[in-house]
């Protein structure tokens, strides 16, 4: 009867360990990925088959994370050692996401949306454009830049602006760019851009939440920013 396949006995490249080093930890999939936190199989079982028993088991990351340590004992080839090298990887995953939610600042005024992007818009002497994709909770995921343009205009694409939010599973977008002039006024182009957008996020259920304008404050204008939406412009 032949041995089963060892991490060790597969060719370099086909190596989990080997193949992250080289290529990233997002080459692999989630058995192998499993396979470098087992290291090896136990009772006849290679570290790579018993990831793919793993999610054959408990068919989602989530149940797997879920799941008992006596359930995780169970599964052939992982025994006490390995189940809890899992549980603490899954516990150090979940604190690693609460750090993130902590981090990730509630985006729910246009001030708080003018301090975020102040200090980076506002020093630029070209207009830039910028999606802010949000959660559920108006909690940012990531700031995309969408567009550089030219001293006073950009030019933008619905596509451009809402394939970012589409891929981060974003429920709601704020639009936001630059004046490099100091005014924070909207133009008309300002205006109709925001209204396609919301038209276009309507289509496809994704809120467009505001569009802010970064400027700079002076004598004449104690705020260097302004929103479209506290300017009642937010309608289609």
């Amino acid at each position: 009867m032949s041995q089963p396949l060892r991490i060790h006995d597969m060719a370099v490249a086909d190596r989990p360990r080997e193949r992250l080093i080289e290529r990233g930890a997002s080459a692999l999939n989630i058995g192998e990925l499993l396979a470098i936190l087992l290291r090896t199989g136990l009772k006849g079982s290679s570290a790579v088959e018993v990831g793919h028993r793993l999610i054959e088991r408990f068919a989602s990351l989530e149940s797997l994370a879920r799941a008992p340590l006596e359930q995780l004992i169970e599964v052939r080839g992982v025994g006490s050692d390995k189940a809890v090298t899992l549980k603490a990887a899954f516990e150090l995953a979940t604190r690693l996401a609460e750090e993130k939610r902590r981090e990730s600042p509630v985006l729910d005024c246009p001030i708080a949306i003018a301090g975020l992007l102040r200090s980076e818009l506002s020093v630029l002497d070209t207009e830039r454009f910028v999606v802010l994709l949000l959660t559920t909770r108006r909690r940012l995921i990531r700031v995309e830049e969408i567009s550089r343009g030219l001293l006073d205009t950009v030019v933008v694409h619905a596509r451009e602006v809402f394939r970012p939010a589409i891929l981060a599973n974003a429920h709601a977008v704020i639009l936001a760019h630059n004046h490099p002039g100091g005014d924070p006024q909207p133009s008309e182009a300002d205006i109709r851009v925001t209204r396609d957008l919301i038209r276009a996020g309507h289509l496809l259920k994704i809120e467009v939440l505001d569009h802010v304008i970064i400027g700079r404050s002076g004598t004449d204008r104690p705020r260097d920013y302004c929103s479209l939406r506290e300017l009642g412009q937010f309608y289609v």
